[in-house]
């Protein structure tokens, strides 16, 4: 077994761990009402996009999310939030070290020994989700977990949908397809992108993410018998029959999105094996980017 199938598994024990630790971490998350920006670079630019729709969309307050390299610097903000799970990519250590003394920040990391622990004003460190792979899994997931249960938006129906996506058999043939679309809404299409992600870093694979009803506005048009369009989350009225009758195949997100994402991470894992790939060997990556002064 690879590091990045036998962190994908144990997901759902670390879901529920830190969803049991968000009440102790309350003070150094965002409180209801601050305006929050959320960043992070690469996987975690992509959790951040999920909790900033999540936090927006239960009434906390307004929130954005950015790629470390994009910070709006002239925009005014109650708090930052830094997800990194090495805790040392430069582009979020310049982040914070710019920003410190002025606005208050939060970094979310697995490493208590990072430099990010001494930028960041507090920290959260999910140290029982850290991954020796390059190819992030439960770190992602177990830090958007943490911010759900902060929410009051995580259930103990997410673990059990996220021990199902793990025990149920993927969709046949789905390993054989050549394209593969994911689609989100709201705070899935963060997990949309994720999932696109995962299958280029790990599988090689061509793949692409849309927000759903953008999916009609012209990607459509390249879906042939030859690719899967996964939808996480509920899908548009009419959609699954739209791509049904491309001759796609269509898959529905019947699980919680977040499970839905760890299916799409063993289908990475499948899709590599089939081409003869090592996940834990992604070509032209690393497991954090260190950029040289």
């Amino acid at each position: 077994m690879t590091h990045v199938e036998d962190e994908l598994n144990s997901q759902p024990e670390c879901w529920s761990r830190a969803a049991a630790q968000a009440p102790s971490h309350a003070p150094v998350l965002p409180a209801a009402g601050e305006r929050v920006a959320v960043v992070g670079c690469g996987t975690s630019y992509f959790m951040a996009q999920a909790v900033a729709a999540l936090r927006e969309g239960a009434g906390q307050g307004e929130t954005d999310a950015f790629a470390a390299s994009e910070f709006p610097y002239h925009r005014a903000y109650d708090r930052v939030v830094a997800l990194t799970r090495s805790g040392t990519t430069t582009e979020v250590l310049g982040l914070l070290g710019r920003l410190k003394g002025g606005t208050r920040t939060t970094a979310v990391t697995a490493d208590p020994a990072a430099p990010v622990m001494s930028l960041a004003d507090e920290t959260v460190v999910l140290d029982h989700a850290d991954e020796r792979s390059v190819v992030q899994t439960r770190f992602a997931t177990t830090a958007l977990t943490l911010f759900r249960a902060h929410l009051g938006l995580h259930t103990d129906a997410v673990v059990e949908d996220g021990r199902t996506a793990l025990a149920d058999p993927l969709p046949e043939g789905l390993v054989d397809r050549a394209q593969f679309t994911f689609l989100g809404r709201g705070w899935s299409v963060g997990l949309a992108n994720e999932a696109a992600l995962k299958m280029r870093e790990a599988a090689l694979a061509w793949t692409e993410a849309y927000p759903a009803m953008e999916y009609r506005h012209g990607p459509i048009s390249i879906t042939t018998s030859t690719t899967a369009t996964w939808m996480l989350g509920d899908a548009p009225e009419g959609l699954a029959r739209q791509v049904r009758d491309t001759g796609g195949l269509w898959i529905e997100g019947t699980l919680d999105p977040l499970a839905e994402l760890v299916r799409v991470q063993r289908l990475a894992v499948a899709v590599a094996a089939a081409r003869g790939l090592d996940p834990d060997r992604p070509r032209h990556l690393t497991r954090s980017v260190v950029l040289a002064p």
